[in-house]
């Protein structure tokens, strides 16, 4: 009898990442808070990834705190639009305040 490794990298679905940190668009400014959520294969990808996707939008520097993967869509906005997105391949910034 074969036995089939039970972990995380054996989800059903595409793996939805959640990235949470802070951005910084000019040297010395306090930054905002940001969830960056994409589809990637593994977290070093989905960092790289997040990592472009900030620059591209204007981002000096980021601090990233937290990185997750979402075993649920999620119900309330901007999280469930950002969600659709990553599903589709985009990369979505949600910035706060």
């Amino acid at each position: 009898m074969t036995a089939i490794p039970d972990n995380d990298n054996n989800l059903d679905g595409p793996m939805i990442f959640i990235i949470i940190g802070k951005a910084y668009e000019q040297d010395g400014d306090e930054g905002v808070d940001i969830h960056v959520m994409l589809r990637a294969p593994d977290d070093d990808t989905a960092v790289r990834e997040a990592l472009n996707a900030l620059a591209e939008e204007g981002f000096l520097e980021a601090d990233l705190d937290q990185i997750g993967t979402l075993t649920d869509i999620p119900d309330e906005e901007p999280h469930a639009s950002a969600y659709q997105g990553a599903l589709t391949g985009e990369v979505a910034i949600i910035k706060f305040g």
